[in-house]
């Protein structure tokens, strides 16, 4: 049942109202999935899926039927390792085997785990495990091997992180150190999900060769959803924000969330916005290899509700001191605009940039950085679409075809030529008048007199001035 709360929202926003209800009832998906054609074990994984994701799910489900299975799977076992590292009720002991063995156990047969927290949201899908394991069983071989590989390189990331007491204590101290942490969690899933996309067909196989485009579209959702998540994150202990940026602008990580420093924790924040911007590019240039039009819409949504949740959250106060998000309404839209074309998906990312810019302040330390990179974000979406300017057209052809430029000598030469023309045709019009008996004299005769008496006038106007 909808809130009234809910209905006093959209009445005062019917704009947000409208792009909801253009995606529930206009969108239409490039693949339909079938459940009537689903084995138990095939449902009983989109419902955990359904469970665990709430941006992911409806994207996968509208995949190419090549690669839905194998996605859904591959999401489902990162999930899995992600929801036994993000537990803190387990003990280290505990952990880390289970992050460093799970390939292991995902071949196992029945294999589940019941050990999470009670208050962990995901533990239902570990509970469950042998529903995946039992699909992991039945799809291609080269899917398979691409997840478990994923899976032992990010098992073993995680395990190393979570082994790393100083860190667990004082939280990430370097940049190194925090991109890193973003390629075990996000950057490993990129490459993962680009394999998958080749080995289908549905990629162009360059993918693999720039592996640093790939990088790029994991570091920029994982570091959004990092400084968007920052208040939520304070309150579980856990520190994300590297301490070579923070402790530029406070003394103590805590000092960042204490209301007398907020100019400074907004500095702060600017400077991990501008971090992340850098990798706003690549991703553009990533989606441009993409064949298949229902990937490049798995791909494109996550990035398009990124760059938008970036500008939500630039120099905006409310991340210290709550969880915010965009809007269901903004979701509904930029979701119908991404899953259009590149060219209306650098639309987006144009436009989120420039609310950017325009929200820089002067007084920020990263202004001039952060200006310099929504300028180079422009400038590269410039140089795969350009602006239709009439005026630079208009030079353009000039400069494919110089021939049609003339010089000043050539144009008068050209007017002289109209001008024998028209005198040739008139005086040949008037002979032949002539020669069929037309008479000149009377007309010669009046402007004889026009003459005369426009000369007389000039004459007499003349002298009176002189007087």
């Amino acid at each position: 049942m909808v809130a009234a709360s809910q209905v006093l929202y959209y009445l005062v926003r019917p704009t947000q109202l409208r792009s909801i209800i253009q995606w529930k009832v206009w969108h239409e998906p490039v693949h339909k999935r079938d459940p009537s054609k689903e084995t138990a074990t095939e449902k009983a994984c989109f419902h955990y899926l359904n469970l665990t994701s709430r941006s992911f799910s409806a994207v996968i489900q509208e995949l190419n039927p090549e690669l839905l299975m194998p996605i859904c799977l591959f999401y489902l076992v990162l999930r899995g390792l992600d929801t036994i590292e993000d537990d803190m009720t387990i003990d280290i002991a505990t952990k880390e085997p289970l992050l460093r063995n799970f390939s292991q156990y995902m071949e196992q047969d029945g294999w589940t785990f019941d050990k999470n927290g009670p208050n962990e949201k995901d533990r239902e899908l570990l509970v469950h495990f042998d529903d995946v394991i039992a699909e992991l069983k039945r799809i291609k071989k080269p899917y398979y091997d691409v997840i478990k590989d994923i899976t032992i390189q990010m098992g073993n990331g995680m395990a190393d992180y979570a082994l790393n007491a100083e860190q667990n204590i004082n939280g990430v101290n370097t940049v190194e150190e925090y991109e890193l942490y973003c390629h075990y969690v996000a950057g490993l899933v990129g490459e993962g999900l680009t394999r998958l996309f080749v080995e289908s067909n549905l990629a162009n196989p360059q993918l693999l060769v720039r592996m640093d485009l790939t990088e790029s579209m994991g570091q920029f959702l994982q570091k959004t959803n990092i400084i968007r998540d920052v208040h939520e994150d304070y309150l579980d202990k856990r520190r994300f924000w590297p301490k070579d940026i923070w402790s530029k602008h406070v003394d103590t990580w805590d000092d960042l969330f204490k209301p007398e420093n907020l100019d400074k924790a907004l500095n702060c924040s600017s400077e991990m916005v501008l971090n992340a911007l850098k990798h706003a590019d690549e991703c553009l240039f990533y989606m441009a290899g993409i064949r298949d039009q229902s990937v490049f819409n798995f791909v494109a949504i996550p990035q398009s509700m990124a760059i938008s949740t970036l500008e939500l959250v630039f120099r905006n106060p409310a991340i210290f001191s709550s969880h915010i998000k965009i809007t269901k309404g903004d979701a509904c839209s930029l979701m119908t605009e991404s899953t259009q074309n590149l060219r209306v998906v650098c639309d987006v990312f144009r436009r989120y940039t420039r609310r950017i810019a325009k929200k820089n302040d002067p007084r920020d330390p990263n202004f001039l950085a952060i200006s310099a990179q929504c300028g180079k974000i422009e400038q590269f979406i410039e140089s795969i679409f350009p602006t239709q300017d009439p005026k630079k057209i208009a030079a353009g052809k000039a400069q494919q075809n110089p021939d049609a430029q003339m010089d000043t000598g050539e144009a008068f030469l050209l007017i002289m030529a109209v001008l024998l023309v028209l005198g040739a045709m008139g005086a040949l019009m008037v002979g032949i008048a002539w020669f069929f008996g037309a008479r000149f004299d009377g007309a010669v005769r009046q402007l004889d007199t026009i003459v005369s008496a426009t000369a007389s006038a000039i004459g007499s106007k003349l002298g009176h001035e002189e007087l």
